[in-house]
């Protein structure tokens, strides 16, 4: 039975696409143009230059398209099945995750492995796809290729828990829908989907060096491509790992207190 719940609760937004033919078709050219607009618009910046801030063009342009398709792992519409906590809490509906047989974060959790597992799949036939084309470069070695994967699994972890957080706010605001999309502009800025870290002035890395945004993407990117190299790997995964587990410690927290703020008539 736990285990029939658990699959219930992860297919919950994914089948939102999958039965909805005409929006995987968006989401195949949504993604295809991201793709073609990004390696154009890179390719046209280093067209007059052949190294820039410590990178050349072909690795610009891998971290560009690998940015675009990493982000399709976490950019699924719960919108469109009223599932987000924001509409949640504007509809009074977030009570009924308390009187599920599920746990909320549980919920939440297995709901996002979902996501990320959907997701996955849209980002690696994209990279496959690339990989032929010749639109990205092959990791430099295997080596690379399992600190890559690694850093990765990290960095989405640590994203879940980034998410997570701005989710759980809405408990407290209930109506933020203003101040998320700020976050999710800051969220996407410092962990460099729009550009890479290391184009911005030096007062900007170094603030962004104490948060956990550039840990989600960034720094998976980065030893991709080669900008950092494998021997600063172990440090950058510690980062990581030690943003994981602060972060699992407060949004924890935040579960408890907002289990007191939900009250039987709603949000």
């Amino acid at each position: 039975m736990a285990v029939l719940h658990a699959w219930r609760a992860a297919r919950v937004t994914p089948l939102g696409e999958l039965n909805a033919p005409p929006r995987m078709t968006a989401v195949a050219l949504r993604l295809a143009v991201q793709v073609v607009l990004v390696w154009s618009l890179w390719r046209g910046l280093y067209g007059q230059s052949g190294t820039t801030a410590g990178l050349s063009r072909d690795q610009a342009v891998t971290y560009a398209v690998l940015a675009v398709l990493a982000s399709r792992l976490r950019e699924l519409d719960q919108y469109a099945g009223r599932d987000t906590v924001l509409q949640h809490m504007h509809f009074g509906t977030i009570v009924y995750w308390y009187l599920r047989p599920l746990p909320p974060q549980r919920y939440y959790a297995l709901r996002a492995a979902g996501e990320q597992l959907y997701g996955l799949a849209w980002a690696l036939t994209g990279y496959v796809i690339c990989l032929a084309a010749g639109v990205v470069e092959p990791p430099g070695s295997a080596g690379v290729a399992g600190v890559f994967l690694l850093s990765m699994l990290l960095g989405q972890w640590v994203l879940y828990y980034v998410m997570l957080v701005l989710d759980q706010l809405c408990f407290w605001t209930v109506r933020n829908t203003a101040a998320m999309l700020i976050l999710l502009f800051a969220q996407n800025l410092l962990s460099g989907v729009y550009a890479p870290l290391w184009f911005f002035p030096d007062w900007f890395v170094t603030m962004s060096a104490f948060l956990p945004f550039q840990a989600t993407l960034s720094v998976p990117l980065s030893l991709y491509v080669g900008r950092i190299p494998l021997s600063d790997a172990a440090f950058q995964l510690s980062v990581q790992a030690a943003w994981v587990v602060a972060l699992a410690l407060f949004t924890r927290l935040l579960w408890r207190r907002a289990a007191r703020r939900v009250i039987s008539q709603g949000g």
